[in-house]
């Protein structure tokens, strides 16, 4: 499975080790579709465990156990958790197609298109140690009139052009789906969370005279 030559605005292409095993989320139209997780390993010998939705239709539950490899391609979405006490945006993997993988088929694959655009200021900072940082919200496009709001992280010489730029803008952007494990405090008491980024590689700006800007930083975090 890859994202070469797919034209759609929002392509993942991920494969790893399930982590966590699969349990009911949620049913559409008498669709059920499940959720679970897989450790995706970067080049650090890190891995960052990211959730993955897939419908009942694609594929036996009973067969996506702790410890099997498999090979999603689909979309990066978000939505709403009206669960919880403030409304959260929540992101998950959603699996289009999905293979399982033999050890010997294992790969590290991790990638992401996203052709959308900016929905906030974008947020530029520096690391204790001199890293350049820009957070982006990036809006995507869905059929229905319905939009996906995706979080990405740029990093260095990219993180200054981005802090240019303005709600509105049409940007694409590539790179990997990242978790990162954060605190938040509440009042006394400290809660332990995970969010999920994309963190940028690559940055195209198209413009109304069809020229683009492309600024690339392959550095891996």
């Amino acid at each position: 499975m890859h994202m070469d030559g797919l034209p759609e605005n929002n392509s993942v292409a991920i494969a790893g080790k399930i982590v966590e095993e699969c349990v009911f989320s949620h049913e559409v139209y008498g669709e059920g579709f499940y959720t679970f997780k897989i450790a995706s390993e970067r080049l650090s010998d890190q891995a960052d465990i990211l959730p993955i939705t897939v419908s009942e239709r694609l594929i036996d539950k009973e067969q996506l156990k702790a410890g099997t490899c498999v090979d999603v391609m689909g979309q990066l979405r978000s939505y709403n958790n009206y669960n919880s006490k403030k409304n959260r945006l929540v992101l998950t993997i959603f699996a289009r197609e999905i293979r399982l993988m033999s050890e010997e088929e294992k790969k590290n694959e991790n990638q992401i298109f996203l052709n959308g655009f900016i929905c906030k200021e974008p947020i530029y900072r520096k690391t204790p140690f001199g890293r350049e940082i820009s957070d982006i919200l990036v809006a995507v496009n869905r059929a229905y009139n319905k939009s996906d709001y995706i979080p990405c992280i740029v990093w260095g010489r990219n993180a200054r052009y981005m802090a240019n730029l303005k709600v509105g803008e049409n940007i694409k952007v590539w790179g990997r789906v990242q978790s990162r494990s954060y605190q938040k405090k509440t009042g006394d008491l400290i809660e332990e969370r995970v969010a999920y980024e994309v963190s940028v590689s690559k940055i195209e700006i198209p413009h109304t005279d069809e020229k683009t800007k492309t600024v690339e930083d392959t550095t891996e975090e």
